[in-house]
């Protein structure tokens, strides 16, 4: 079974070798065999330039590229990832290093054993945690997990996060129908992909703060995920 790593890219030219490294060595122990899509959005710190060198290190058999003209979104870029990939399971994972490989063999392990669709990682659970956020932060993250809670009910602990397993399957259904950009992406892809009947399990998660780069989350990825809520409360 093939495994793609979906790595979407704006400004990770610091990150991207190293969680390359980590992607390799973890699958690599795991005796998982693996490809790497990485999809950059034209990144003026040359993120592209050193994606292509890892390309040429270690062949095209593990590292796919997609270079899109200009910051299109996370959304977007998923899709764009998705067509390039030729998996049979998709994990979608953020690239700067807050996301470590080290949990995926868990999340197989769960697939594999409960039969489930789709396992996210959460950082809300027993054994997971966040390291490196101030408590304003802390508090963003908790108050828009109990909102997307409370209005929507998804029956998993961490709807905000980005670190997934999926069936392939699984997004090949729901990413048509996905109309949340930004941040907003990740909860609308469990909540209608539940609505679908796919199954989602979860796995314990420590998420660290990045330490080469700046976040990606402002006051307009709040506002987008804000407005997301209220589309999925009303229409889902």
């Amino acid at each position: 079974m093939l495994y793609s790593v979906i790595l979407p890219t704006y400004n990770e030219r610091e990150n991207l070798p190293i969680i390359y490294y980590l992607i390799d060595k973890v699958f690599n122990e795991a005796k998982l065999s693996y490809e790497v899509v990485i999809v950059d959005d034209s990144s003026p710190d040359n993120t592209l330039e050193v994606a292509q060198a890892i390309q040429k290190s270690y062949g095209d058999k593990h590292v796919q590229i997609v270079s899109r003209k200009g910051k299109l979104g996370l959304g977007t870029a998923y899709i764009a990832g998705l067509k390039a990939a030729k998996g049979d399971r998709i994990v979608l994972m953020d690239a700067d290093l807050s996301h470590h490989p080290k949990f995926i063999p868990q999340m197989v392990q769960l697939m594999d054993e409960t039969k489930v669709e789709i396992v996210t990682g959460t950082r809300y659970a027993l054994g997971g945690g966040v390291y490196g956020w101030d408590m304003k932060r802390k508090l963003t993250s908790k108050g828009a997990n109990f909102l997307a809670d409370f209005l929507l009910n998804p029956g998993v602990s961490d709807l905000t996060g980005s670190f997934r397993l999926y069936e392939r399957k699984v997004l090949e259904q729901v990413l048509p129908q996905i109309q949340c950009k930004g941040y907003a992406f990740q909860m609308e892809i469990i909540v209608r992909s539940k609505k679908a009947g796919f199954k989602v399990n979860e796995v314990p998660i420590t998420f660290v703060d990045r330490i080469y780069g700046e976040s990606k989350l402002g006051t307009r990825e709040i506002i987008m995920y804000i407005q997301g809520l209220i589309q999925l409360f009303f229409t889902t």
